[in-house]
Formats: C-alpha cells, structure tokens, sequence
C-alpha cells in the first residue's frame, strides 16, 4: 500500500526519501538554501522544515532539555528561531525549483495554518503532538497529504489520531502516511522493531513509513524498506559538528548519500504484497543475521526501551499558563497544550480540555506545571 504525493505514487518499491532539515539552518536562509542544495545534490526527493513558535510547543518555564548537543534551554532557542511564514515561503519556492519536494512540520494550530496557506505538497505532525486534537483537527482540515510521526505512541493513540482523517481505511486516510519512529536521539538501532512498518498497515489500511533517528545510514532505511516502507525520513547536515539542534545525529551529505544508494537498492527488492525476505536474507549475509533479526524485532508495537521515559513528557499534556489560584474557575486562556519535558510535571491528556475549562482549581497551580486530575 502507497500514497500519492504531488501526482507521484509512493510505495516500498519508489519510496520518498526525506531529508529533515529541521531547524539547522538557525534562521539564516542562505543556510537553508545551501542545505537544500546540498540534500538535493545527496539524492533526498523532499526537503522538510520545522514551522516554529515557541509558545506553541513549550512554556517558558520548561527549563534545560537533554539534546544530541547537551542540555539546552529550548524554549528560548525557539523564540530565536520564529521565522514567520515568509521564511518558509521563499524555502518552498526555492525547493520546488530545485525539483524538490517542500515538507514542513507544524507544532500547533497557528503554524498548521500558516503552513496549510503555502500549499506544499504535504505536511507532517511529529510524534509527541500524536495526542494533541487542535493540531490534527487543523491538520485534517488542510485536505493535504499528511505524515504522522508515532514514536511515543500507543496502538490507541495511533487509531485517535488516524480518526481525524476518516478513521482507519477510510478514503480521508488514503492520504496519510504513518511514520513508524522511535522518539530517542540518537535511537538505537536494536529498538526499531521494523516489523511493526509492515504490521501498522495492516492493522490501519494507510501507508507506512520510517522517520530514523539511529546514526546508522543503512540498516535501518534498507530494512523498513523490505517491510514496505513508502517513505524514509532522516536528519540531514552539512555537517555532524554544526550548531543546530540535531546536527549530531544528522547524516552529512556523504552519509544521507549512502543512504539514498541503500534505499534504492532496498527498493529494487520489493514485491506488492512481499515480505523482504530477499533483502533480508541478502543484508542477514553482510551484518549478521543476529543483528538483522535484532532490528527487525517481533512486531508488536510497544514503546521502546529508549523512549519509554519519554512517554507523557515530550507527548502533549494540559499545562498551567500562569499562576491558578486555589478556588479559582480555570479559563480556557489559562491552560497550555505543551510538551511537558523534564522539569515540569506532566498533565491530564489534551482530550481532557473541554471537560477541565471552567472547572475551580483545588489547590494552587504554579505556571507551567502540568494540570492534573487532583488539581481540579
């Protein structure tokens, strides 16, 4: 099973190749430009962004968060990198006439519209916002092609978000495509379970991908491809010493190169309705078949061993924006739907929004702590 993006159908057998540009190029577009370039030039068929607001994502209160690069007060870095759309803008026409394919990632409802406007070819929603309702409503509404990223993620939080765009199966959803993923950096390898790619499109009628965060360039963009991998995602940059905020785990152009190689060799292998076993057998001979069967896992969709801190911290959750004292009636104004992180507390979900707007606050919240069932 495949999808369409910009009249092109994607399967395992011409899989979209995605270079993550993220946020490397600090704001400066002669930067983006030149990593447009330079993907390109490395074989990537789409280039994606990240459509940034801090106040979107994050409370200023989040504090320092654990990235490849060290401990890093990212709010702030976010407020640095708010571009507005123009930004983004002059990146889409610049890409597309490099015969690239423009993708940009939206953190919350302004942004997905803002990026919905430009009209790209697709769009994405990243992992830990699988669980935010405003952001997949805005998402769904845009009637564009969407990635949805599901590190972080449960079988139950996957089929809730699929529901924004028709539910499993339904026709709406022919236009998505679910990026299996593990929200770690770097990820390693062993905690794939590749066969869940091949396992979530069976279970939900959509398309599959991979979004790799491991710092191997091969194995595993070769092996979600023989599990029918119609989209292979992985941080790119011009270089692993670079200041932005993923670059240590990104692949340099000589890397994501020998990505693209792999990955086409992967797709030569694809049957319709195959299960990989060529390629499996053929990469069991040159890495092991211990190591192989170790990435390719059992196929049951679980967290990771290397997220599952992650869960419900870099997942969307209710968030207090300011001070609420106790006995006050909490406003819709006052709450935040934010990724928690490592410092504040952790909220009720975002489902839970309508039912805690105008309920009176038993205790104190201090801002930016999460709001919990005991608070109300």
């Amino acid at each position: 099973m495949g999808f369409s993006v910009a009249g092109t159908a994607r399967d395992a057998a011409n899989p979209l190749v995605i270079a993550e540009l993220g946020t490397g190029h600090g704001g400066d577009r002669a930067r983006a430009r030149e990593l447009i370039r330079a993907a390109g030039e490395a074989g990537a068929d789409c280039v994606k962004f990240q459509m940034v607001y801090a106040g979107e994502i994050l409370h200023p209160k989040t504090g320092t968060v654990p990235l490849p690069g060290g401990e890093t007060a990212l709010y702030d870095v976010f407020k640095k990198l708010e571009t507005g759309s123009d930004f983004y803008a002059d990146m889409k026409e610049y890409a597309e006439k490099a015969g690239l394919i423009f993708l940009c990632t939206a953190f919350g409802p302004q942004s997905a519209r803002e990026v919905a406007a430009l009209r790209p070819a697709l769009l994405k929603v990243a992992s830990p916002e699988l669980n935010y309702p405003a952001l997949l409503g805005a998402a769904a509404a845009a009637g564009l092609p969407t990635l949805l990223s599901s590190g972080v993620s449960r079988l139950a939080g996957i089929e809730a978000a699929l529901d924004f765009f028709g539910g499993a199966g339904s026709a709406e959803a022919e236009r998505v495509c679910l990026l299996h993923c593990v929200t770690s950096y770097p990820a390693p390898e062993r905690d794939y379970n590749l066969r869940v790619v091949r396992n979530l499109r069976n279970i939900f009628g959509v398309a599959t991908g991979v979004s790799d965060h491991s710092l191997d360039a091969e194995l595993v963009p070769s092996l979600a491809v023989a599990m029918g991998a119609a989209a292979v995602e992985k941080h790119f940059c011009l270089s692993r010493a670079d200041g932005g905020l993923d670059d240590p785990i990104a692949l340099p152009p000589d890397g994501f190169a020998r990505m693209v190689r792999a990955v086409k060799r992967a797709a030569a292998f694809a049957v319709p309705g195959g299960d990989g076993g060529a390629l499996i057998a053929e990469m069991k001979k040159e890495r092991g078949a211990e190591l192989v069967e170790a990435v390719l896992g059992d196929g049951v969709k679980r967290l990771a061993l290397s997220e599952r801190a992650n869960y419900e911290r870099t997942n969307r959750s209710l968030h207090a924006m300011r001070d609420i004292a106790p006995g006050e009636v909490i406003r819709k104004e006052a709450i935040g739907v934010l990724r928690t992180e490592k410092v504040l507390r952790p909220g009720l979900p975002p489902s839970w929004l309508e039912s805690v707007t105008g309920r009176t606050a038993r205790a104190f919240i201090p801002a930016g702590e999460g709001i919990r069932f005991q608070d109300i």
